[in-house]
């Protein structure tokens, strides 16, 4: 595995992890987080790079203590080198309640520069002449399993190895050209982002394929099941499409027969999913069917 790295969680002592962190003006920073599964991104690995390591923090081990980074992402005097890092703010500041000031997000740096490609090989293979390959099925990876695959941990550090020697290469490009206010404008805003809560759509059923093919009373049923989904999915912390698909509640609605076995025969719901969500399904069915009598 390329770099220096180490392996954080409640069985590390961190006051030697607190020491080299603490005592660098520059730090790397970047995440693994699940966007696909869940309904709210659940974080699953924290690196942070130094000069010297690479250091792989694991925030799923209730042990972890990470209450000192709070201090070193406030603090003005060190530079947080990200790449696109929004939403690894987002997360950091929605679970840890984690504040940002100088940061350097090397993805906004190397668009203000005119970067046509931006991702993050992109622009490490544009500026220091370095080729990586970054596998896409990494991105949806099981990131919340342990032990993490060898394959993960090359991921996780190759993401976060190169971002300090990135961030000196374009930092001089800025000052250069005399960019630095657009830059520290750019920056401020990306450490002032905050996280929020998935918005529900409601019209979004109508999307939904074969939404128009249904009769009246039976668009009510897809749209009441479409909000079910999504109060499920909230609830839960699911991933909408793991609880059902549109399709799955386009079939729902459709079928005649509102029964469990209906649901299975009928509707192309799994056992597994009617044994967990079946009764919930047939009673906002009943409630859709109450309204249409009442009409």
């Amino acid at each position: 595995m390329k770099g220096k790295w180490l392996w954080v969680d409640g069985k590390i002592k961190i006051p030697k992890v607190r020491d080299d962190i603490e005592g660098s003006p520059v730090i790397a920073i970047d995440t693994e987080y699940d966007s696909f599964r869940y309904f709210r991104e659940k974080l699953c690995l924290l690196q942070i790079g130094t000069e010297q390591r690479i250091y792989l923090i694991d925030p799923l081990d209730t042990a972890t203590d990470l209450a000192f980074l709070g201090a070193v992402f406030a603090d003005p005097n060190r530079v947080k080198v990200i790449h696109a890092g929004d939403n690894d703010i987002r997360i950091l500041n929605r679970d840890y309640g984690f504040e940002f000031a100088n940061v350097f997000d090397t993805h906004r740096a190397a668009s203000l520069l005119g970067s046509n490609h931006l991702s993050l090989s992109s622009v490490i293979e544009q500026y220091l002449g370095l080729r990586l390959e970054k596998p896409k099925k990494m991105q949806r990876s099981r990131w919340e399993k342990r032990p993490l695959t060898e394959e993960q941990l090359n991921y996780a550090v190759e993401d976060t190895q190169y971002l300090i020697p990135l961030y000196r290469r374009l930092n001089a490009e800025i000052e250069a050209r005399g960019l630095q206010w657009q830059a520290e404008r750019a920056f401020e805003g990306i450490a002032a982002v905050r996280w929020a809560e998935k918005k529900f759509n409601l019209r979004g059923y109508r999307g939904i394929p074969g939404y128009d093919t249904l009769p009246a009373e039976k668009k009510r049923r897809l749209r009441d099941l479409y909000r079910w989904r999504f109060r499920k999915a909230q609830q839960t912390n699911t991933a909408r499409f793991m609880i059902l698909s549109d399709q799955d509640l386009f079939d729902i609605a459709k079928i005649d027969a509102v029964s469990l076995d209906g649901l299975i025969r009928n509707g192309g719901l799994s056992p597994k999913k009617a044994k967990h969500f079946g009764n919930e399904i047939l009673n906002v069915l009943s409630g859709a069917e109450a309204e249409e009598k009442s009409r």
